[in-house]
């Protein structure tokens, strides 16, 4: 069982930054790929970035350039730098963890997602 806890969501004036973390912790944790989603009011969710475990990250064609996943596998944990924030950004930004087991076999995968916090872009 993996538990994810994101922080660093706010409210922020267009053209602002905000910077997401997320830690994940559990027994036996080996993840593979972690990665940020973000659902807007009426709208379904996204994944909009994600980066696997000594990969390159991967960024939905709507914040590239704006927003930068990073990951730092000593603490499990994975950020996103969002820069140039616009109103359509605003949504609930949920962490996602897809996570190995069983520990020494490896070979199942399971998808965990943290609460989610909230990013509100003002125009």
């Amino acid at each position: 069982q993996v538990q994810l806890v994101e922080s660093g969501g706010g409210l922020v004036q267009a053209g602002e930054s905000l910077r997401l973390s997320c830690t994940a912790s559990g027994s036996n944790i080996n993840i593979n790929s972690m990665g940020w989603y973000r659902q807007a009011p009426g709208k379904q969710r996204e994944l909009i970035a994600n980066i696997s475990s000594g990969g390159s990250p991967n960024y939905v064609d709507s914040v590239k350039g704006r927003f930068t996943i990073s990951r730092e596998d000593a603490k499990n944990a994975v950020y996103l730098q969002m820069n140039s924030l616009k109103p359509e950004d605003t949504a609930v930004y949920s962490c996602h963890a897809r996570a190995l087991w069983p520990p020494g076999l490896w070979v199942d995968e399971y998808d965990y997602w943290g609460p989610g916090t909230q990013v509100t872009v003002s125009s």
